[in-house]
């Protein structure tokens, strides 16, 4: 990698506060109904020191909230598994050890299989951290062989709760996630059109408007089952999206977003009619990418640059701590576990993130925590306060999270028995400084060169999907699903090679990255994607040499590869 790019560590915007997200309030909500029960009867029962095995279970209610909920289903039974599996393992290891060298290596390990997991799986925030956190505390809980069962079960019962609590809204909105990501795509859609193909920067609002059109497939596609009718009405709206990434000159950005905005709540969905029924009906088919798909075990295979910066810098943390004499050493664990994301650039702006919101968080705690000493019943207000706190606000930025969750993580710890907060707030700083700093430091000793590798497959897999939906434009008469097959494996290809080449360009210590290879294979695909949609008759033929310049010239100047900092008819007459 050229030396522009190994060496660059941002500090402008790390702490910057972004939008909320659509859906803020649902994992903060369901948060605190799948904590409060279980928390509120042990209350009543006087049994708090219990709280934390209930947690386990309890927290699970944060994972899977974008997804459709046949698909939901599924995701939040593997995660209330994955969960108690881990919790169970940590209990059984601390029941026949107390060696804490042993413990420390062992939640190294259980990280770093945490992390490639969740990353293969594609789970989605909180991803591993909520995991490594439980998973880590419970190896240094004093713990015998026979207590494992009944607080495993604890877990598994809390569990349980939270598997309702995410799935109870699909009774009032069964097609909410699909709808969500539908409008998603319409907006991005729309804030590309705006920019009518010509204005600088817009081959990142295209690339923008590509990945909420895939993700908002992918979850349609997620939902399973036969379309129904919504399903087809919400198909229909995505089709237009399409058209807009194909023809932003000809798309009206306002009719994107009104149909976007009718899309929240429970309503009737916009009606969508066409000038060509055949087309659009095409679009809405459950038509199989022709894309080749990586397995899971190749997926594992490329993440074991990751797993390796995981495991030894939570590993190097842990001993650090117990070095300084920490009584609390997966503090440092779990710190350095949560930094690891696709390359070190974006590590670096985690671990600044995670430094400030730890400090914060402890000044948060000195001031909540002489009120939570009242009485049992305002600590447990108190943590369920921050969990919503925190929910609500990592959207923001993570650094605005911790600042609730670093509080909430102090507090669980006296629910067991009181402690001196003095010592907490010292040993929380030490530990937070120790894991940062071990866990960037393993985050540039282990290399990924993989991620070139990564790029190069990813070109390679969008230039072939090119030429293929090329050829079959090139045919007098392409048969239409064929056509449609090629044209969205192009365009899934297009967002993993953006999506790649992101990550890729935050990695150190690499050969250099054929930027100019990503640009022409980003022009000639999207132009290639444009002529598809234009070939399946949304829109009216043009010249597309007539447009093609001033596009590339407009992407050469603005699409370069870039680290990330952390989307009556749509037709003008």
């Amino acid at each position: 990698m050229s030396s522009a790019t190994r060496h660059r560590l941002p500090l402008a915007g790390v702490l910057r506060p972004g939008r909320p997200s659509d859906i803020w309030f649902k994992p903060a909500l369901s948060v605190v109904a799948a904590v409060a029960p279980p928390n509120l009867l042990l209350l009543a029962l006087g049994r708090l020191d219990l709280a934390m095995y209930t947690m386990a279970g309890s927290l699970c209610a944060l994972y899977g909230h974008n997804r459709p909920y046949a698909a939901r289903a599924r995701v939040l039974a593997r995660v209330v598994l994955g969960m108690v599996g881990g919790l169970a393992l940590a209990l059984l290891t601390a029941s026949l050890t107390g060696d804490a060298v042993v413990l420390v290596t062992v939640g190294a390990v259980m990280a770093a299989v945490q992390k490639t997991v969740c990353d293969a799986t594609r789970l989605g925030p909180p991803a591993n951290v909520v995991l490594t956190f439980i998973s880590s505390a419970a190896l240094f809980t004093p713990q015998t062989l026979g207590q494992v069962p009944e607080h495993v079960g604890l877990a598994l019962v809390a569990g349980a709760w939270a598997w309702l609590v995410g799935m109870a809204p699909g009774l009032l909105r069964p097609y909410g996630p699909e709808r969500r990501a539908t409008a998603q795509a319409l907006n991005a859609a729309a804030g590309y059109a705006d920019t009518h193909g010509t204005a600088d920067g817009h081959a990142r609002a295209r690339a923008t408007a590509a990945a909420a059109i895939h993700a908002a497939r992918q979850s349609l596609l997620a939902a399973g089952a036969r379309p129904d009718r919504t399903r087809r009405a919400l198909e229909r709206l995505l089709a237009r999206a399409e058209v807009a990434l194909a023809a932003p000159a000809d798309t009206d950005p306002e009719r994107l977003r009104t149909w976007a905005r009718e899309l929240r709540g429970t309503g009737l969905l916009p009606h969508v009619a066409s000038p060509c029924e055949s087309a659009v009906e095409l679009l809405g088919q459950d038509v199989e990418p022709a894309l080749p798909r990586r397995s899971l075990r190749h997926r594992l295979a490329l993440l074991a640059p990751i797993a390796a910066r995981t495991a030894i810098g939570c590993a190097l943390a842990g001993y650090a701590s117990l070095a300084l004499g920490a009584g609390r050493p997966y503090w440092a664990l779990v710190t350095a576990a949560s930094l690891y994301q696709a390359n070190v650039t974006l590590t670096w702006s985690r671990g600044i993130q995670r430094v400030v919101g730890n400090v914060v968080g402890v000044l948060v705690f000195a001031a909540v925590v002489p009120l939570a000493h009242l009485h049992p019943a305002a600590l447990v207000l108190c943590c369920l306060a921050l969990n919503f706190g925190a929910e609500a606000l990592i959207a923001r930025n993570y650094w605005l999270g911790t600042v609730c969750v670093t509080p909430m993580a102090l507090l669980i710890t006296e629910f067991a028995r009181a402690q001196n907060p003095a010592e907490l707030i010292t040993e929380r700083v030490a530990d937070t400084f120790v894991g940062a700093l071990a866990g960037f430091v393993a985050a540039v000793a282990v290399t990924n060169r993989r991620a070139g590798d990564r790029l190069e497959h990813a070109l390679t897999t969008a230039e072939r999907a090119r030429e293929n939906a090329a050829r079959l434009l090139a045919e007098p008469h392409p048969a239409p699903r064929a056509l449609e097959s090629a044209r969205r494996a192009l365009a899934a290809a297009l967002v993993d090679l953006r999506s790649t080449a992101d990550a890729a360009s935050g990695e150190w210590w690499q050969r250099a990255l054929p930027e100019e290879r990503v640009v022409r294979a980003e022009q000639s695909g999207h132009r290639t994607l444009a002529a598809a949609v234009r070939h399946q008759g949304f829109v009216p033929q043009t010249n597309d040499q007539d447009r093609a310049p001033e596009q590339d010239n407009d992407l050469d100047r603005s699409h370069q590869v870039q680290a990330p900092g952390r989307t009556t008819e749509g037709i003008r007459p």
